[in-house]
């Protein structure tokens, strides 16, 4: 039943069953640009104190056995009691969330908390830089007018379907929606960057919904802003990270959830403060049918409004949709039994506006999408419908330095958005490039010196496929900004994140760059 890409046949052998991957992998945090001269050019800043990462000496191997060890006590809440890293108090910086290392094995992890609110991660609708920042925001993006860095764009054509998509919605055509699939590690797990990119569209264009949803919290650190999610104990996992579903079954989030037993429930509501994610006018349920498939009940505001068999002669994707009057209104999954397996929610309304959904997948890669079934992904793309995917990722690659070959990175790549473009063939695609990242030696941060490679590479098959691309990497600095962001509070205390701050900055950068090019768009199709 099962198609695959050639992409995981270049999976080396660090990835074969049962092997980890001895990576502390992100979860952001709760946003600059021009960087002096003389560190763009040192590629280094000095401050602080000695750590840098190196996989070949006995100490570097012996600091990644210590970080296994410090995650081991996140795998329970009864070892809770061990941890030695915790949430700040809210306002205070980053926000630190650590997930246990990808697993390469065949099966099923069990969720065994619950979901609830982590009003630690949530972002405040306005962020107020620190004043050191201005000395890297050059006044034309203070100002909020240009973009540090534009969408680079070598067809002239690739945000083209967004772009129109954006136009009905300004003109308010019945119907209109843009939609925003936003895929990336995270940063976008904890919907930070996104959470701004979103709020500021809804802003202008309008709030047509939150978008898609996990079932629950896959990670520690997954998190959606202006939205009420909660979610019981006793769902089971299988994610694109590890541990693999043997059928390849995802869901358009890289997660597939199956209920243990009875009882087993999920909800999702409108916000019940702030500005946005305050109304919604449909419910849709992901799921899938499938010949070992229980039973699941939807209540809507309380009241059961349906009992779904999910048992089918064979599996395949499934959309329940609810219609409700516009405002605020929850839902709840709940599953009477053993076998249900479903894969999220998403929220929309029936006002032209904006919708973006926040993929975040923790510790993932851009290759290991392609972990999905071809044909269900592409599937599952299809009905999702958006007129822009995003592709951001390079924090989890800039780990694995060299050790992953970049010709592969490259390869797997690009056999990953031919295979989005192919489903989306009238959409838009969009990647952002990487941050820097910076190891600290005595006085000095320095670039890790992939960063650049990673950002050249992603360029290329950017234009390759027919994609645009934001230079992250660029629009911060360059060699030697991640130093400086961390001086000025834009960077996280790990050197690869940035702080709520930097990711606000990055959030309305995106936004500036979609917006200049939207307006050179529409000024160049009102030409004669």
């Amino acid at each position: 039943m099962t198609s695959r890409s050639s992409t995981r046949a270049h999976e080396p052998a660090v990835h074969a069953p049962d092997a980890r991957e001895a990576h502390v992998h992100e979860a952001p945090p709760p946003g600059g640009r021009d960087v002096p001269p003389a560190a763009r050019d040192g590629g280094s800043v000095p401050v602080g104190s000695p750590a840098r990462n190196g996989l070949a000496s006995p100490a570097a191997r012996a600091m990644a056995t210590l970080a296994l060890l410090v995650l081991v006590p996140y795998a329970h809440p009864s070892l809770s009691r061990l941890r030695v890293l915790t949430p700040l108090p809210e306002g205070e910086g980053l926000v630190v969330v650590p997930a246990p290392a990808p697993v390469a094995s065949v099966g099923e992890t069990t969720l065994v908390t619950e979901t609830t609110e982590q009003a630690e991660l949530r972002q405040p609708e306005e962020i107020a830089l620190p004043a050191a920042a201005a000395e890297l925001m050059p006044a034309a993006v203070a100002s909020e007018g240009k973009p540090p860095r534009p969408i680079e764009d070598p067809s002239g054509k690739a945000m083209t379907p967004f772009f129109r998509a954006l136009a009905a919605v300004e003109r308010k055509a019945p119907q209109s929606i843009a939609r925003i699939t936003y895929f990336g590690d995270s940063i976008v797990a904890s919907d930070f960057v996104t959470a701004t990119l979103r709020r500021k569209l809804q802003k202008r264009f309008g709030d047509a919904g939150h978008g898609f949803m996990l079932m629950a919290n896959a990670w520690p650190g997954y998190f959606h802003n202006d939205v009420v999610r909660f979610a019981g104990p006793g769902w089971q996992v299988s994610r694109v990270v590890g541990p693999f579903a043997k059928d390849g079954l995802y869901g358009l989030g890289g997660v597939s959830f199956r209920s243990q037993g009875a009882g087993v429930f999920s909800r999702f509501a409108t916000a019940e403060s702030g500005t946005y994610g305050r109304a919604v006018s449909r419910f849709a349920v992901d799921y899938l049918k499938h010949p070992e498939g229980g039973r699941m009940e939807i209540k809507i505001d309380g009241e059961s409004r349906e009992m779904i068999d999910t048992r089918a002669d064979a599996a395949g994707s499934a959309i329940a949709t609810y219609e409700v009057p516009d405002g605020p209104h929850a839902i709840e999954v709940r599953a009477h039994g053993p076998g249900v397996r479903a894969f999220g929610v998403w929220m929309e309304r029936d006002t032209p506006g904006v919708v973006l959904d926040a993929i975040g997948i923790q510790g993932c890669r851009i290759r290991f999408l392609d972990k999905s079934d071809d044909a269900h992904f592409a599937e599952q793309l299809r009905a999702r419908s958006p007129s822009l995917t995003v592709f951001h990722y390079g924090m989890n690659e800039s780990e694995d330095g060299e050790l992953f070959p970049l010709d592969q990175y490259e390869s797997t790549m690009k056999a990953v958005l031919e295979q989005v473009t192919a489903a989306l063939p009238g959409s838009s695609c969009l990647l952002v490039g990487p941050m820097d990242r910076a190891d600290k030696k005595g006085e000095v941060y320095r670039s890790r010196p992939v960063i650049p490679k990673l950002a050249a590479i992603q360029r290329r098959v950017a234009g390759q496929v027919g994609c645009g691309y934001f230079d992250t990497f660029g629009a911060m600095g360059g060699s030697g900004s991640m130093g400086i962001w961390v001086q000025r509070g834009l960077g996280g205390a790990d050197l690869a994140h940035p702080s709520g701050a930097g990711a606000e900055v990055i959030g309305r950068w995106l936004y500036l760059a979609l917006m200049d090019a939207y307006e050179g768009w529409k000024a160049n199709a009102a030409r004669p």
